[in-house]
């Protein structure tokens, strides 16, 4: 699946994809796409998935996956697929499954890295806000993979505003907020400092800095709107309101999630 289709729940203006090429210039080849963020998340995994089955492709490894494994492992047997999970926590990795490969890694870091230039797919979910050196981060992300292999990931930009007041908000206030308009399972899905380099919509300066490490970038999509003021209903009806003009009308600096895909240049 192309992340431009029409799935999740997403509404894709043509519109809007049309005027996103005009905005980020005749760069050949590059798929730009904008949609509410409304199941951006489901969608991400039907579109991990898809890639996975659609490009055939073998050894993978998630990076980021901690406690959570984004594939499960009876998708994995079913398909014959050879899957790690890499983090950089030794105690978030032993709270994923036992029957999973682990390996503690810092990709922040120019070390040796295991399985360098064996997998077909590396991938992470929201994890690229948390990287504190983000050129290494991709750098060492392309060692892992197999000369035509493809990196995908998903992850929350600046400027949308949750993320810029997460970023400049001392930790304790942050997830202070967070506890009130998040209930999630502390334990197993922790809040963890944010830096959000490199992480931006579809804009020129992005895209170069990808290329500049020798990917090709396939597709990038935008997603506006967020589901932080769910608990506040004027709040959410303005976003609502806001990110469907923005759909129409695209601006990359100002969406709230990307995803994009990569793929390790011949």
């Amino acid at each position: 699946m192309a992340l431009g289709d029409h799935r999740g729940g997403e509404t894709v203006s043509p519109a809007g994809v049309a005027r996103a090429k005009a905005m980020n210039g005749p760069r050949e080849g590059v798929k730009i796409t904008y949609a509410r963020s409304d199941g951006a998340w489901k969608a991400f995994d039907a579109t991990l998935r898809e890639i996975i089955l659609a490009r055939h492709l073998q050894h993978i490894c998630e990076v980021g996956g901690g406690a959570n494994p984004a594939l499960p492992r009876d998708f994995l047997v079913a398909n014959d697929l050879e899957y790690t999970i890499l983090d950089i926590s030794r105690q978030e990795l032993d709270k994923a499954p036992t029957e999973y490969k682990k390996v503690v890694a810092d990709l922040c870091d120019d070390a040796p890295l295991e399985g360098a230039g064996t997998f077909h797919l590396v991938f992470s979910k929201m994890l690229a806000e948390h990287i504190s050196d983000p050129e290494t981060f991709h750098r060492n992300v392309w060692r892992l993979l197999a000369t035509g292999g493809i990196a995908l990931h998903f992850f929350p930009t600046l400027y949308a505003l949750p993320f810029v007041a997460n970023r400049l908000m001392p930790e304790w206030l942050s997830s202070a907020i967070l506890r009130f308009v998040d209930s999630r399972d502390r334990r197993m899905e922790g809040k963890f400092p944010a830096f959000y380099r490199w992480c931006r919509g579809p804009t020129q300066r992005q895209m170069a800095r990808f290329e500049a490490l020798k990917y090709r970038v396939l597709e990038y999509r935008g997603f506006f709107g967020h589901g932080y003021y769910n608990r506040i209903p004027v709040l959410r009806r303005a976003m609502d309101r806001v990110a469907n003009r923005l759909v129409r009308h695209p601006l990359p600096d100002l969406t709230s999630y990307a995803c994009i895909i990569l793929q390790k240049a011949a």
